[in-house]
């Protein structure tokens, strides 16, 4: 669908920034075709495309030259440290002119306006959106490039659950500098330099509903092949991909080289043009500049080794010249890409786990967040209590589920206001991707809107009705779809009607562009207590499914033995046949040890579980369940969930976490409330913490609790985060639970007896006004217990050393983000050596390696929040 552009924001007072108020509405789609607008998929027929050769790059069959650098374009032309480039828009538009004619000399077809941090937030009173954006397209266009692309980056501040911004606070920025980039006569929008997948999202949508602009989206990875937010290349080319932008890929953070395999990434996932613009490389300080190490002959080279993997779209970012495009402009002459039109399998994403069902691997489709029949659960949506929400999704992470449905339909609560709050909670505590399952489309789309990664709707169906009101959300928002088989006439009795419907369903889709590798289709488990001649059917059906439609497949598996006795036993025993039958997907509940083993069975069966490792490590020495002699067979039998044969839980919190529960039980020894404590806190789950250490006060001392139960925590969390088992939200979660423990010893306790742990300032240095790094750092300091003296950004030297001097501080953190401000950061250095030589001093930034910072003084590089808050635990309990 082409969304009909919203009406122009009115333009604010010339010099001013208005920040843009967010829309009020939760699922502003529904509501318009509610109001009789017609869906239209957003197609490249649906854009204004500058002419017939851009068509060609958006469809993959011409290569399109991006430019270089802008930051080092204009430091070399004696930008003065911490000027605020896109006001030179405005003040100095010559001179921005002047590189963009560099670079069109050079061969660039394309050249990006100087409005990378042009949003509200950031300009403040300094200028208004509108203005710069004007001036900066304007002097874009005096260079005579082919095409202008309007060029939106990050906004500079964390979005929920991280952070305070929310998601529609973030997509009114952003549609202020769309809409105002489209007036101002731009060809194409690009978002780059994206690292968090929810903040994109909002970009993608912004320029989706309020232009009709093709739309280019990059995000940027460290060299472990993540984002700072956790987020692969393959998470973020699927969800781009089915979002619905016109290319995609990575700039920024890397040298070629090191970017290539993470391009070959994204190739391996999506159909998308891919755009790669890299570094020239890591920055170091010679004779007083910033240099980068790879020359533009390297660069060259390396860029023709990702065009010949299938890139269409190249260009540089920093530290990249005239000189390196010129190069590229010879390595692209003369050379055609092909379109790719590879069959990509089924996935799904959260920010961070992609889930892959390739017709051999199977998923568990968790399905305890759903309040039928659920007292516990419908009594804390009905008083808010997220926490045992968190739980349940935790729990069942932690039991083996792949994907976590999400149902809060309760009729007297709110349901899409709480969907929206379920799933944030949800996001920020596991790592898994979410199904959304209701019947009410505001609720479906206000949660998938504000979804970072690509969800399943659970559900849609071949009635009218229904399609017509979820398959646009679905197109709209790239998500996933469960397909049910059933219409007006209700569930058909054989196998070949569910197919009908299940092929009318999929035909629908297609033409709102939704794929057969995005549809699940459920043929629906019918009680064997009422149905029972309709069992096999069931499962025939499954099969016609995936051999005529080449669809993959799901099914709630508990549904067959309603009003039967032994569930278990019949649930375990039709998943195994639903298994076989070609099941892809079984929605049940993977904490029952029975169901469970079946699914680790069956992936040793179907070779999903290579050499059977995850089988042998598993079950090898454990006794078999139905030759035990404690009744736990029995037990099994009768729907039990007890399982000998299953691995024992490390700590009994987990096995609390089963039912939602936190907290250990009335009389439980001190060793069975601190593991409850400590599994809290790695897990993030900072509702249950204040009970939960309310209890273990009662058996243990309060140092001992901090220091034989929430360091060693934190300490596991830290190891997670280096493993790469856990990111960022995982870290910050932890940290959030465990600062609610210390808030609930210190309402007990005497700050005398809990002793001061030590502070540490932190600044942006002067002259640069990003400080997302920063704020993390300070969020998880605080939460482990030091004292933080942030004195923000844009920070002058003698301000940080009046601070240390204040406080008695003996440890300083500062942060840089642009080339242009390492220069400060050294001044700043040079000053707290000089003037308190007993302080020492912590860098960290994205422009800042290892050796760069000992070039300019620092005492320790930290390269992300988790290395700080280690450095400042070593050195301040010294």
């Amino acid at each position: 669908m082409t969304v009909t552009p919203a009406a122009p924001a009115t333009p604010a007072s010339p010099g001013t920034s208005t920040t843009p108020a967010p829309s009020a509405s939760l699922a502003p789609l529904t509501e318009r075709l509610a109001a009789g607008e017609t869906y239209r998929p957003r197609t490249l027929d649906t854009l204004r495309i500058a002419d017939k050769d851009l068509r060609l790059v958006l469809e993959g069959r011409r290569h399109l030259l991006f430019d270089g650098g802008m930051g080092t374009m204009l430091q070399a032309a004696g930008m003065a440290a911490g000027e605020v480039p896109e006001l030179l828009n405005l003040t100095n538009p010559e001179v921005i002119t002047r590189v963009h004619a560099a670079y069109v000399e050079a061969g660039s077809e394309v050249v990006t306006t100087n409005t990378f941090g042009a949003n509200a937030l950031k300009l403040g009173d300094a200028a208004s959106v509108e203005d710069v954006f004007t001036a900066a397209v304007q002097a874009a266009r005096a260079a005579h490039p082919r095409y202008v692309a309007a060029d939106i980056g990050p906004i500079g501040a964390l979005l929920r659950p991280l952070g305070t911004l929310s998601f529609d606070e973030a997509y009114a920025l952003f549609a202020q500098q769309a809409r105002v980039a489209e007036q101002a006569g731009a060809d194409l929008i690009v978002i780059e330099t994206m690292t968090d997948l929810l903040e994109v999202k909002a970009a993608v949508l912004a320029a989706k509903e309020c232009t009709n602009l093709p739309i280019i989206a990059t995000m940027t990875f460290e060299a472990d092949g993540r984002t700072f937010l956790g987020t692969s290349p393959e998470i973020a080319a699927a969800s781009l991909d089915a979002l619905g932008v016109d290319a995609l890929g990575i700039n920024c953070s890397l040298g070629p080289r090191e970017i290539r395999p993470f391009a070959q990434r994204m190739l391996a996932v999506t159909n998308k043009p891919l755009i790669v613009q890299a570094n020239a490389g890591l920055p170091r300080v010679e004779n007083g500049k910033t240099v980068y190490d790879i020359t533009p002959e390297d660069y060259a080279e390396a860029v023709g080794d990702i065009i010949a993997d299938g890139a269409g779209i190249v260009g540089g970012c920093c530290g990249t010249t005239p000189a390196y495009i010129r190069l590229l402009a010879q390595k692209l002459g003369g050379h055609k890409p092909e379109p790719r039109q590879a069959t990509h399998p089924f996935t799904c994403t959260s920010a961070q786990k992609l889930t892959t069902l390739d017709g051999r691997r199977i998923a568990v489709i968790g399905e305890r967040i759903n309040p039928t029949g659920k007292k516990k659960l419908q009594a804390a949506l009905r008083t808010g209590d997220l926490a045992y929400i968190v739980g349940q999704g935790i729990s069942q992470q932690e039991q083996g589920a792949d994907v976590l449905d999400v149902n809060v339909g309760l009729p007297e609560i709110d349901e899409p206001a709480m969907m929206v709050r379920a799933c944030e909670e949800l996001q920020g505590s596991t790592l898994l991707p979410l199904q959304i399952d209701s019947t009410n489309p505001v609720a479906i789309e206000a949660a998938v809107r504000r979804y970072p990664g690509k969800p399943i709707i659970n559900s849609v169906n071949g009635k009218r009705e229904s399609m017509d009101a979820v398959l646009p959300i679905a197109a709209h928002y790239g998500c996933d779809i469960v397909a049910l088989t059933l219409d007006e006439a209700g569930i058909p009795a054989t196998a070949e009607a569910r197919l009908q419907i299940a092929e009318r369903i999929v035909k629908e889709a297609a033409r709102y562009g939704i794929g057969r590798e995005r549809i699940l289709v459920d043929c629906l488990v019918m009680t064997a207590s009422t149905n029972q001649h309709q069992v096999l059917d069931i499962l025939r059906a499954v099969e016609l499914c995936r051999e005529h439609l080449g669809v993959r497949t799901s099914l709630g598996v508990s549904n067959v033995s309603f009003g039967l006795p032994a569930r278990e036993l019949l649930n375990a025993t039709f998943l195994a046949a639903a298994l076989g039958a070609g099941l892809d997907a079984a929605i049940m509940n993977p904490g029952s040890d029975r169901y469970m083993d079946v699914v680790r069975s069956f992936r040793v069966l179907n070779a999903e579980d290579e050499g059977s490792a995850a089988f042998i490590e598993r079950y090898a020495g454990a006794p078999d369940p139905y030759k035990a002699a404690d009744g736990r067979a029995e037990a099994s039998l009768t729907g039990g969930s007890g399982n000998a044969m299953a691995a024992p839980a490390t700590m009994n919190a987990a096995a609390a976490s089963t039912t939602g529960g936190s907290v250990a039980e009335p009389g439980a020894s001190s060793a069975d409330v601190s593991d409850t404590v400590r599994h809290l806190i790695i897990t993030g789950r900072k509702g249950d913490m204040p009970a939960a250490t309310r209890t273990a006060l009662q058996k243990c001392e309060p140092m001992k609790l901090i220091n034989e139960c929430f360091i060693p925590a934190l300490d596991e969390v830290g190891d997670r985060f280096d493993r790469g088992a856990f990111f960022l939200p995982q870290l910050m979660a932890s940290a959030e639970a465990a600062r609610a423990g210390f808030d609930t010893i210190r309402a007990v306790m005497p700050a005398s007896e809990l002793g001061d742990k030590g502070g540490i300032a932190l600044a942006t240095v002067k002259g640069d006004i990003h400080d997302i790094g920063k704020n993390i750092v300070r969020m998880l300091l605080e939460n482990y217990g030091y004292a933080v003296f942030d004195l923000g950004r844009d920070v002058d030297p003698h301000a940080i050393l009046d601070a240390v001097r204040e406080r008695d501080l003996k440890l300083v953190g500062l942060s840089a983000l642009m080339t242009t401000t390492v220069a400060n950061m050294e001044e700043t250095i040079e000053l707290l050596h000089r003037e308190a030589p007993e302080v020492k001093i912590i860098v960290g930034g994205a422009v800042l390696t290892p050796e760069y910072a000992e070039q300019i003084g620092a005492d320790f590089y930290a390269k992300d929040a988790a290395a700080t808050a280690r450095i400042v635990e070593d050195v301040l309990k010294e």
